[in-house]
């Protein structure tokens, strides 16, 4: 195919891919997803048409941005960044004008320019040292132990059979298992090698051979080729000033060592054929069935402990990994202190932390060193509410997956991301767990350090009849974060169909045939470029019951709670009395106590009797528009897009009287709260369900309350920071008294697009 054509070729493609995020019809809705994918897979085919695509999606930024089509920036973005990172033919010219174009976008408000940055720093190092991206994603992804690039990654994907057919298990388990077959350590270390010296040599390297090369030589040798060229890449990339010639200098006397002398020489070869494709290994991924709670911390202590150097017992909370002490306070005793009270006659070293497994810091527990220069740590250290940032987007940047310092001298080495599958019942059980892990690290501070934990999530629903022709409905969070992100909208929400569909396929039995793994593949394109987490609010619910004897329960919510009104009564001389002169009709007498919703977060309680037949609190908000009012409440003055209120929806009954007699009628009220407390008045009895989970129902229930979650950790304690100055001391206590909320962050490709 001649050049024009190629190009031709592409750019229809991209306008596809366009055109699938300017329009909202129905026929395109049926493909959305398909034609980032079908774009990609052009260029892993044929590497050598990546440079002539990313100079057409530079093409449409820049058109992007003079006509201020900002809701095409970030697909092109993160399209272009994806070809980069496979590439290995691009110029340092074109690298340069995508970083610039980047710059550019700093001045835009979020999700533009946090979305900007982040392309601008690893373009930065990729146009100095090219090669560095693909080889950081791999040694991550595939855990390749490397000295000087020691990050790991892992994909926990999570199904819960009790809401997920047993069809959709089996085939997603069968497709991933068929591509990690391929996945071999030495052939992903073939691949880290291949693709360094292609992207720094260019046309200078002869591709073919070095392919055949590679594949000929023994693991011990393959491993020495590696690490050399590991070396190389991040000896340059952590340079303050890495020169692009001195990079390809180094890789030059590598490649040299690989062929012999005369490999430098190329000009004798009479035919080159077409280079070999070099794959992007898909991402470590473990298949886990969901079985409780507890599931989720037990995985991710195995993750940073293997099987292999852990003695397992009944409880796994006996762990103390890697030598972190539990404790969130450091234990000191008082011992006679020597020193003059002069910082300068301080041993070397006094003020540095010892590694968390030398001696130094095993006598911790039992005293102290000298106390005059002592490091003050950040406050997030007892309050592990900084693990995920503050509410809002937020995106660490310079460093993978978001990894930085939590305690001083101890890097976040590994990334757990966790993938859930499922419908918003899985989420809600996701949201138990999340809350039960972060209660735990207030109680064994373990993780919190040392992983960076990624939460993502793929809307799977249970199949519906064959008479139903209608689309069916995602849950109401997808349909949040696909009005939120609309390029979520088009690549993961439109997966739900297609799982499906690969579950009604017979699984193939010839396994020398080559098949594209639609399904994996949409996965690890989230699992990579969804960065831009949202965060939501989880809620606690506090439940009382009409048996006296039975201690009221606690437990959250993160997207409806539902109230129904039961038949059956409670005694007379039950929780409470039913109240004198209230007319017998259909519903139950509420009284409702809630703190109404304001813009200027002002405290203002409104307190309310109504009679009901059941009412919902949803923490999701259903669309755009602003919620109507009540007769009982004036429109909300707060915002709309701020997804941290309850929108309460009351069906009240209305009576009226005629010359018939006396009528109900029903009437749908909505307001928004940020808590709320609610009891039955007459003698009728309340059934809870929580986030549409059978498991997750409460019956004979005479009042609740409900308020945002807070942290754990958050005014837990009062332990006091001795190494803190008084000021510190104060703004620690200033902290403790006013407790963070707990919000759940789900990963998307740009966060909140206004």
């Amino acid at each position: 195919m001649e050049s024009s054509d190629v190009e031709l070729d592409l750019q229809r493609s991209v306008q596809a891919v366009l055109r699938e995020l300017s329009t909202q019809a129905p026929a395109l809705q049926s493909n959305q997803g398909m034609w980032r994918w079908s774009l990609h897979k052009k260029v892993e085919r044929d590497p050598g048409k990546s440079p002539a695509l990313v100079r057409i999606l530079l093409r449409e930024l820049e058109k992007a941005e003079s006509e201020d089509l900002r809701h095409v920036i970030i697909p092109l973005l993160h399209t272009v960044m994806y070809v980069l990172t496979k590439a290995t033919g691009i110029t340092e010219e074109l690298y340069q004008r995508i970083y610039a174009f980047c710059t550019r976008l700093l001045t835009l408000p979020t999700p533009y320019c946090t979305v900007a940055l982040d392309c601008a720093i690893r373009l930065k190092t990729e146009t100095a040292v090219p090669g560095t991206l693909y080889q950081r994603m791999v040694i991550a992804e595939q855990n390749l132990m490397n000295e000087l690039y020691p990050y790991q990654e892992r994909v926990f994907l999570f199904v819960d059979p009790e809401l997920v057919s047993a069809s959709v298990c089996s085939a997603l388990l069968l497709e991933i298992e068929a591509a990690q077959e391929q996945q071999t350590p030495e052939a992903c270390m073939r691949h880290v090698v291949s693709h360094a010296l292609q992207a720094a040599l260019g046309e200078a390297c002869h591709a073919g051979a070095l392919h055949r090369k590679l594949q000929a030589s023994p693991r011990r040798t393959l491993e020495q080729y590696f690490h050399a060229v590991v070396a190389a890449v991040e000896q340059m990339a952590s340079e303050a000033s890495p020169s692009r010639e001195g990079h390809v200098e180094r890789l030059e006397e590598i490649y040299c060592s690989l062929l012999g002398p005369a490999a430098g020489r190329r000009g004798g070869d009479p035919i080159q054929e077409r280079p070999p494709s070099i794959p992007l290994p898909s991402p470590y991924i473990t298949f886990h069935l969901w079985t409780g709670e507890e599931q989720l911390w037990k995985e991710l202590v195995l993750f940073l402990r293997p099987r292999s150097q852990l003695c397992l017992s009944a409880d796994l909370e006996v762990l103390d990994l890697q030598g972190l002490r539990p404790d969130r306070e450091l234990a000191r005793v008082s011992v006679l202190s020597t020193d003059s009270g002069i910082e300068r006659d301080l041993p070397p070293g006094a003020d540095e932390l010892p590694a968390p497994s030398s001696p130094e810091m095993e006598r911790a527990g039992l005293q102290r060193k000298g106390g005059i220069k002592k490091r003050a740590w950040p406050l997030d250290f007892l309050m592990p509410g900084g693990w995920d940032g503050p509410p809002g987007l937020h995106r660490r940047t310079g460093r993978p997956s978001g990894d930085g310092e939590v305690l001083p001298g101890v890097s976040r080495l590994h990334t757990a991301r966790v993938l859930v599958l499922g419908d918003d019942r899985m989420l809600g059980r996701l949201a138990q767990a999340y809350h039960r892990l972060r209660k735990r690290e207030t109680q064994k501070f373990c993780l919190t350090p040392r992983l960076s934990l990624q939460l993502y999530y793929i809307p799977v629903l249970a199949p519906e009849k064959p008479a139903a022709s209608r689309q069916p409905e995602l849950g109401e969070l997808a349909t949040f974060l696909g009005r939120a992100d609309p390029w979520y909208q088009s690549n993961v929400n439109t997966l739900c169909p297609a799982i499906h569909k690969l579950a009604e396929m017979p699984p193939s039995l010839d396994s020398s045939q080559t098949v594209d793994p639609f399904i994996l593949d949409v996965i690890t394109y989230y699992i990579r470029m969804g960065t831009q987490p949202i965060y939501f609010q989880i809620y606690t619910v506090k439940i009382f019951f009409s048996d006296l004897s039975q201690d009221p329960t606690e437990d959250i919510f993160l997207i409806e709670l539902k109230v129904k009104i039961q038949d059956s009564k409670f005694p007379k001389d039950g929780f409470s009395p039913r109240r004198r002169g209230v007319a017998e009709g259909p519903g139950a007498e509420l009284s409702l106590c809630y703190q109404k919703a304001l813009l200027s977060h002002r405290p203002r309680e409104v307190t309310v009797s109504l009679r009901a037949t059941g009412l919902v609190l949803k923490a999701i908000p259903a669309s755009d528009t602003e919620v109507s009012g009540s007769r009982h409440c004036p429109l909300p003055a707060a915002p709309v897009t701020d997804h941290t209120c309850l929108n309460v929806s009351v069906t009240e009954v209305v009576k009226s009287s005629n010359l018939a007699g006396k009528s109900f009628s029903m009437v749908t009220n909505t307001f928004r709260t940020n808590n709320i407390q609610i009891q039955s008045q007459d003698q009728r009895l309340l059934t809870l369900s929580l986030d549409k989970d059978d498991q997750r129902t409460f019956r004979d229930v005479v009042r609740f309350e409900v308020a945002p979650c807070p942290e754990p950790c958050s005014g837990a304690q009062k332990s006091k920071a001795p190494w803190l100055s008084l000021h510190g001391q104060q703004e620690m206590e200033a902290t403790r008294a006013t407790p963070k909320p707990l919000l759940m962050p789900i990963n998307t490709f740009s966060g909140i697009v206004q």
